[in-house]
């Protein structure tokens, strides 16, 4: 197997400070750059559909929901890990392309329900192949069953590492 740049940052760090164990940052050095990789992949592969990762992520939450493709925007502002006004200004934007609509909810009158458009769904069923494809070819040198390994491990990591667990030692 190739050494890639992470190997030679592990290197150096083994030749300036033998007694650590570097191991651990070179699995969070390269996740952390596969994330600039792989957002970078998304955000072009969703340009020819003149679609914002933004706008593809709030599309595609509502789509998975199933008919009729709707969601509190408080539920919707949760599941995408931001802030109300974060989240309705992300929906102003879609209401103003005509991809979604908002409607106050009937059972809470504080709440507001985002649905999807006729024209939101055909654009977010039009993009999902296209983050699909980008997916598939990013992951093209690895094997299925490679690709099911470390879904698993990348999920028994992601359960495990909380910022409340993390506890940081001052330097000798």
């Amino acid at each position: 197997m190739n050494n890639d740049a992470v190997d030679d940052i592990l290197e150096q760090w083994s030749l300036q400070r033998p007694e650590l164990d570097a191991t651990s940052l070179g699995v969070v050095i390269r996740i952390m750059s596969l994330y600039k990789l792989f957002h970078r992949q998304a955000a072009n592969a969703l340009e020819e559909l003149h679609l914002e990762l933004f706008e593809y992520d709030v599309l595609s939450s509502l789509r998975r929901q199933g008919k009729p493709y709707s969601m509190p925007s408080t539920r919707l502002a949760k599941q995408s890990d931001l802030s109300n006004g974060a989240m309705t200004n992300r929906v102003n934007k879609l209401v103003a392309r005509g991809l979604v609509r908002r409607q106050p909810d009937k059972s809470d009158g504080r709440s507001i329900i985002v649905t999807l458009t006729a024209r939101g769904k055909k654009l977010i069923d039009k993009a999902i192949r296209y983050r699909l494809d980008v997916a598939e070819d990013s992951l093209g040198g690895i094997t299925k069953k490679e690709r099911k390994e470390l879904a698993a491990l990348l999920r028994k990591v992601r359960l495990t590492a909380t910022g409340d667990r993390l506890t940081y030692r001052k330097s000798d």
